[in-house]
């Protein structure tokens, strides 16, 4: 019998994590998801009938635990993070350790012939300013938050180790474990509950990708880890390099009576404004399957059937 592939998660009952989980486990791979569970446990419930899913509530920061999952591992994707740059400046220390050091730990701890899979943010492009240069890899990369500094720190030393990183768009789309601050799913769930959005900085650009997508893309890195290690790939949807006003005018396709106003209100603390290239990763032979307009109507449907204000954080 084919031994099948160990893969750990790190942060796995999370956004991204609950959806790679299930996409891994339905290609046969042998999952172990180490979280805190402090957020939910009905994100992994599905998971429950797999024989080769495990589960350990573990804290990212605990070298001994982690060490002992790490070592025996062949694919270690390391998602567990302090997310977004206001929670960052308001936890500086935690953010360096979850964000940077927990990742470089783990590429100390991990076997040489293992792979990294790293999902870095593209706001680490910071701002383009309103030229129409594409972002590619090979662009500077300027982080304006302590966010941005951290993950970038972290990407480096996945690559420098022959890793794969991925810079990933703005998520969007429902998950088992969901998130109301990605922009897209907030906007949305605006056009559902308020019918009624005012924008500040409407003309700021980002790039948007499906968190099924995302999965899609590790898992491809993985089935074609030969010629991908040692690089760093953009992950979003080509045609979905949208501002803000662009994107609500997507969102009242499906919702007519949906009302924009923009307004000088406030400033965005990422301050994420630039068009970003995919050509790169597409170049590998990935495609995204799901579209923006897909997105939309997936996030409509969830927010009739489901309650979803337990998963805001503001």
């Amino acid at each position: 019998m084919t031994r099948k592939l160990q893969v750990v998660i790190t942060g796995g009952a999370g956004y991204i994590g609950s959806v790679l989980t299930e996409e891994l486990l339905n290609k046969g791979y042998a999952v172990t998801v180490l979280d805190l569970f402090d957020k939910t446990d009905s994100s992994m419930t599905y998971a429950a009938k797999h024989v080769d899913f495990n589960a350990e509530r573990v804290d990212i920061l605990d070298t001994q635990a982690i060490q002992a999952h790490v070592r025996k591992a062949d694919i270690i994707i390391p998602l567990a993070a302090l997310v977004g740059a206001p929670l960052c400046e308001r936890h500086k220390r935690m953010a360096e350790m979850v964000n940077y050091e927990s990742v470089n730990n783990i590429c100390d701890l991990a076997p040489k012939n293992s792979l990294v899979i790293y999902p870095n943010t593209n706001s680490g492009y910071g701002i383009m300013g309103a030229d129409e240069e594409m972002c590619t890899e090979e662009s500077p990369l300027n982080p304006i938050s302590i966010y941005g500094d951290t993950k970038v720190r972290a990407e480096k030393r996945v690559i420098s180790g022959n890793g794969i990183a991925f810079r990933l768009a703005t998520v969007f789309g429902s998950s088992y474990r969901m998130r109301l601050d990605l922009m897209v799913n907030e906007f949305v769930y605006r056009a559902f509950k308020d019918n009624c959005i005012v924008l500040f900085e409407g003309h700021f650009r980002r790039n948007f990708i499906h968190v099924r997508d995302v999965a899609g893309a590790f898992i491809h890195a993985i089935e074609n880890h030969n010629k991908m290690r040692g690089q760093v790939y953009n992950l979003g949807l080509s045609e979905a390099n949208l501002t803000k006003v662009e994107l609500c005018k997507k969102i009242k396709e499906v919702f007519p009576s949906f009302c924009i106003i923009e307004a000088d209100i406030g400033k965005d603390p990422d301050k994420r404004d630039y068009l970003v290239s995919n050509e790169k990763l597409e170049r590998t032979g990935w495609k995204p399957k799901y579209s923006l307009e897909f997105g939309i109507k997936e996030l409509a449907n969830y927010y009739k059937t489901f309650k979803a204000m337990h998963y805001g954080n503001v």
